[in-house]
């Protein structure tokens, strides 16, 4: 209520009117102070928004018995939102229906939506001269060995919440582990990914500077590997919804960090 109107409804004399004009003053300010402190920052009721990496008529990689990325990409998210409403967060898919090619729209619409954190989703593959050729029922395919397993986490530091999404990601990493999960190590290797540098080697988090939806992102975003399904064994494991249900529960678990990262 502005200051004025408050004097005038008072009716008190000059003394208590000074001391009422000051303490709304007071609170003026510490409003104001507030407001600058939150600028930016989403609150905590603002939704994760959940990104669906690749689309149908882009898929991805092919997984060693022919399933698209972007299937495997579609079921762990809807499973991840799933979790994270039944813990009460607000979420929001994105990308979801498969129709979504325009990278930069993707971080667009979580910011129109005023999340407060992105989430994009994946799974992994590696360099095309490491493949190798195998048949699965009858047909040809590709397939990729020991050497590339396991899940990653990336950021970009062209994204400016870029320190809070390491923080979010390095959470989201701890659990993976906790849960029985293993960093991939190739993405480091300059021989057998692209000597991407760590920005936390123990958790698996690593810096990928120029992903265009982590560097158009206003609010902290960061995007999951959850693992090779180029790899035979690891395609088993990653389309198995108990284990979607487990790396769910490690982004779920992970959540309180990232919110305390704000």
């Amino acid at each position: 209520m502005h200051a004025a109107r408050v004097e005038r409804r008072a009716r008190v004399g000059p003394a208590s009117r000074a001391v009422l004009t000051v303490a709304v003053a007071c609170l003026a300010v510490a409003a104001g102070i507030a407001q600058a402190a939150g600028a930016g920052l989403p609150s905590a009721a603002a939704p994760i928004a959940l990104d669906v990496g690749h689309s149908i008529a882009s898929q991805g990689a092919i997984s060693a018995r022919g399933v698209a990325e972007f299937e495997f990409n579609r079921a762990l998210a809807i499973e991840i939102d799933a979790r994270l409403r039944a813990d009460g967060h607000a979420t929001l898919l994105i990308a979801a229906e498969g129709r979504t090619e325009d990278l930069i729209s993707r971080p667009r619409k979580a910011q129109a939506a005023g999340a407060r954190l992105l989430i994009s989703v994946h799974h992994d593959s590696a360099r095309a001269r490491f493949l190798e050729d195998w048949v699965h029922e009858g047909v040809a395919r590709k397939f990729l060995d020991d050497r590339f397993r396991g899940f990653s986490l990336f950021i970009s530091r062209q994204n400016p919440a870029w320190r809070r999404a390491l923080e979010c990601a390095s959470a989201i990493g701890e659990r993976m582990i906790g849960a029985g999960f293993v960093p991939s190590r190739h993405h480091a290797d300059p021989h057998l990914g692209a000597g991407r540098e760590y920005a936390d080697e123990r958790h698996g988090v690593h810096f990928f500077d120029n992903l265009a939806v982590l560097r158009h992102a206003v609010m902290p975003a960061l995007l999951f590997e959850a693992g090779v399904i180029v790899n035979r064994d690891e395609e088993l494991l990653l389309a198995r919804a108990d284990t979607r249900a487990r790396i769910a529960d490690a982004v779920a678990l992970a959540q309180p960090a990232c919110v305390a990262a704000r």
